[in-house]
């Protein structure tokens, strides 16, 4: 199939993320007034998106605390820098079965929330963007399964769409693109969708450009999309997703290193992804460009 270059990109920054990173780079943002900062350092560079988590300030443990999300919120809508604001709502799935002979009940680490205590920080800061992790899926995490079922994702999106908020779809595997679709055909969400295709986490897509594009393929025309993997393979792939039509998600969540052996920050990350989409031919979108493609809707601080 011929090229669908995208010469208009927008950046997501993920900041932080859920992962265990926290002890493995100084430049891993804990408090939300360090995230805060690493986000807005990162809009200055070019993103037009931050995608946040939050984490105990103390612990740097991944947490879902709406007062860590409402304390980033303010600090973000506070700054001088536009930035569109994306919060997860992932948090509150993880379900760790204990032994394969004796799974149940399940072992420590679990947390497993409802669809509402998941959706709070959603409701009480309404970022113009929020995720949705659009399926159950198997971790290279021990036995760590990522729960979203049917119904809670359907409870979620119902909520995330009477909020007026727009949803962004994280797809780790076709089926959860198939899943999209049927959402949008009930009315849960509505189209366009905005769609993030996860490769390289074990265990869902494979990052390899045949599946990459086996992905891209099953994203309906109207839907907007970007794509991002892991590690040393996350800049391959912001060529990548712009070659193949899409926009791009660079970040700590994701990678730690601008290079071999040298930890990056989130601005470094994406002053990267810059020089590398500019050298392309492409130019970014602007946050404003970017509330007006999404049809986005931008909020006041918290009052």
């Amino acid at each position: 199939m011929p090229l669908a270059f995208n010469r208009e990109v927008f950046i997501t920054c993920a900041v932080t993320g859920s992962g265990s990173t926290q002890d493995r780079s100084p430049h891993v943002p804990r408090s939300p007034k360090e995230i805060a900062d690493s986000a807005l350092a990162a809009a200055d560079a070019g993103a037009a998106i931050v995608h946040c988590h939050v984490r105990d300030p103390e612990s740097g443990l991944p947490s879902r605390d709406p007062a860590l999300y409402r304390e980033l919120t303010e600090y973000i809508r506070a700054a001088n820098t536009d930035v569109v604001l994306n919060i997860t709502s992932g948090m509150g799935g993880d379900l760790i079965l204990d032994d394969v002979q004796a799974p149940l009940p399940p072992g420590s680490g679990t947390d497993m929330a409802g669809a509402s205590e998941r959706m709070q920080p959603i409701r009480e800061c309404l970022p113009e963007i929020c995720t949705l992790d659009c399926g159950t899926m198997n971790f290279a995490e021990a036995d760590y399964v990522m729960t979203n079922t049917t119904g809670m994702l359907r409870a979620m999106g119902s909520e995330i769409t009477a909020l007026g908020v727009q949803a962004e779809i994280e797809a780790f595997d076709t089926g959860h693109l198939w899943f999209a679709k049927q959402l949008v055909d009930e009315g849960v969400l509505i189209d366009p969708v905005l769609v993030q295709l996860c490769m390289g986490v074990p265990w869902g897509a494979p990052d390899d450009l045949n599946t990459l594009m086996a992905m891209v393929n099953n994203i309906p025309s109207t839907w907007h999309w970007s794509a991002f993997s892991l590690g040393a393979h996350q800049f391959p792939y912001v060529c990548a997703a712009v070659l193949a039509g899409g926009n791009v998600r660079v970040g700590l969540e994701d990678n730690l290193y601008l290079g071999r052996g040298r930890l990056a920050s989130n601005a470094e990350l994406v002053e990267r992804a810059r020089v590398l989409i500019e050298g392309m031919g492409a130019r970014l979108l602007s946050p404003e460009e970017v509330r007006g493609r999404l049809n986005l809707t931008k909020r006041n601080p918290i009052g």
